[in-house]
């Protein structure tokens, strides 16, 4: 979380689901205060998104709060009771972004906003800053969020004709019951590293078992 002033960014809203969105919790409301002492209260979003949305603008999606330094842009944001569920999507050409995208696989990197506060939106209660109406000015990704529960929750691949091989590795696992050693031989010798200690009078089982890993890359194309 960071407060600083920043001018908004002009765009046209339109949400999608394409290669390289993803969406998380970009600031939980309630629990512990953040690691500089804030808590956020639920509709301290209300207005400013209602602003944004008034002005044709929205908060910029930067890379560690760094206003030089873009690497996409947000498409929608949803007040829920969890906190401000934000979906964006990486600008494919930007390098920053592709390296962005290759952390957030990994579980690297999590969100923290940037604000302003207007008069009157903060509050001292029980020896922390409760904030209780913010301007929206940026949401950023970063390693190391004030708070912890700021996090991404579903990341969409770059490359949606050549699956992530984690994800069709774990694709597979869950559908086809496999233990974790069997789906690593299935990545690594293929349809003859799975069935090698098979019986050969398995073939209905095996066919089975090849059609549903059909439906598992047809599934994993299209996301």
């Amino acid at each position: 979380m960071r407060a600083f002033q920043a001018a908004p960014i002009q765009f046209k809203f339109s949400a999608g689901d394409e290669a390289g969105t993803f969406s998380g919790i970009a600031s939980p409301y309630g629990g512990e205060p953040d690691a500089h002492g804030d808590l956020i209260a639920p509709g301290a979003y209300t207005k400013t998104l209602a602003q944004h949305e008034a002005n044709k603008t929205r908060p910029a999606l930067l890379w560690q709060h760094d206003q030089s330094n873009p690497v996409g842009v947000w498409l929608k944001f949803e007040d829920t009771p969890e906190g401000l569920l934000a979906h964006g999507k990486l600008t494919t050409d930007v390098p920053q972004a592709k390296a962005a995208h290759a952390l957030m696989r990994d579980g690297a990197l999590a969100l923290s906003i940037g604000y302003r506060i207007p008069t009157g939106g903060a509050e001292i209660r029980n020896g922390a800053r409760l904030l209780k109406e913010l301007d929206l000015v940026e949401v950023s990704l970063v390693a190391l969020p004030a708070n912890t529960s700021a996090r991404i929750t579903s990341v969409k691949s770059f490359d949606p004709v050549n699956p992530n091989p984690r994800d069709f590795e774990r694709s597979v696992r869950d559908a086809l019951g496999l233990s974790a050693r069997e789906a690593k031989r299935l990545m690594a010798g293929g349809w003859n590293g799975l069935v090698r200690d098979e019986q050969p009078d398995d073939s209905a089982e095996l066919a089975a078992i090849a059609a549903k890993l059909q439906n598992i890359t047809a599934t994993l194309i299209g996301r």
